[in-house]
């Protein structure tokens, strides 16, 4: 029993070596059971812009697997990327490796979510300008003026991300499962800084773990809420970043100047005092030297022959400041 208990743990380790690096913090749980097939869903609404859809998945309890699902979360920050968890098979066991946010799309095992995660990389938007741009040909979208042009149609991109585009198995390797190595773009994302799902995506599991109908022994694989019809928290998370950034540096600038100003206007004013001063002092002096009556000729010639001072250039005026204004939507399913 030792001897197999060594061996399998053996084969766990052999397994992390090949896995890319971007995976190495998420795992946290292997079972005996492959995970079940992903079921067929449709999309909501994403209601607000700056929302990120965060497809559902099969996560693992006490009591089997249950479905974690679909939903629309804020981005935790200006260019963050989801990249989904996935199952992974090795040493006989399914692994689970957590998702992550990061500035781009890792390794999630070829599985196709659906909805611009076909199982490589994501089509369903991009980054441009501090505001995500949403791919209608993908993404379910709202109408209405307060998208301020940030979407786009693009297929041919879509079709691009599948790896295996009708397969709706949930794991990766394995008897049954995907088979897929990290391509190169993925491998990218080994090398940037990640963070582990929000608060409110952790909230969420939760919520899932703790509702009995989630699990596939109540549900048999077809979970009635596969996706949330409201987002969870709100996309202000990333505008407040957006607008943060934005007031630091206009402070910046706003500071640089007023600095500026004050040292302009203080040393024209100090300038200005001191030869005033200077002027008042040098005048004063030459004009009593001069109201003294002579004591003898000798005081009077030596008083008279001493050099008059110079009179003290006027003082420049100090600069006056500045002034100043101061996609359709498409039909649902799990395959876009």
């Amino acid at each position: 029993m030792q001897l197999a208990r060594t061996a399998r743990w053996f084969l766990l380790a052999l397994l992390l070596s090949v896995v890319p690096a971007t995976s190495f913090a998420g795992v946290f749980i292997s079972v005996g059971i492959a995970p079940p097939v992903l079921p067929v869903y449709e999309q909501p609404i994403c209601p607000e812009p700056g929302m990120m859809w965060t497809p559902g998945y099969w996560a693992y309890g006490a009591d089997g697997y249950y479905w974690v699902p679909g939903a629309w979360v804020p981005a935790p920050y200006v260019g963050a990327l989801w990249t989904p968890g996935y199952w992974g098979w090795g040493g006989g066991r399914y692994i689970f490796h957590d998702g992550y946010w990061g500035p781009h799309i890792g390794y999630y095992g070829g599985v196709n979510y659906g909805f611009g995660y076909g199982g490589i990389g994501f089509a369903g938007g991009m980054w441009r300008g501090g505001f995500f741009s949403y791919n209608t040909a993908v993404m379910h979208i709202g109408v209405g003026g307060g998208w301020g042009g940030h979407f786009y149609e693009d297929r041919a991109v879509v079709e691009r991300g599948y790896v295996a585009r009708d397969s709706h198995v949930a794991f990766s390797g394995g008897p049954g499962g995907i088979h897929h190595d990290a391509a190169p773009e993925e491998r990218i994302a080994e090398h940037d800084q990640h963070r582990g799902p929000s608060e409110v995506q952790q909230h969420h599991v939760e919520a899932a773990r703790l509702d009995k109908t989630s699990y596939v022994k109540n549900n048999g694989g077809h979970p009635a809420n596969a996706a949330v019809s409201r987002p969870l928290g709100s996309s202000h998370t990333a505008e407040t970043t957006r607008t943060s950034q934005t007031t630091r540096t206009t402070s910046s600038t706003t500071r640089t100047n007023t600095m500026a100003s004050t040292h302009t206007n203080a040393a024209a004013s100090t300038h200005a005092n001191t030869m005033g001063s200077t002027h008042a002092s040098t005048a004063g002096s030459t004009h009593a030297m001069t109201a003294r009556p002579a004591a003898s000729a000798s005081t009077s010639h030596a008083m008279t022959a001493a050099p008059r001072a110079p009179a003290a250039p006027k003082a420049p005026a100090a600069p006056k400041g500045g002034g100043g204004s101061a996609p359709k939507s498409s039909p649902g399913g799990h395959h876009k």
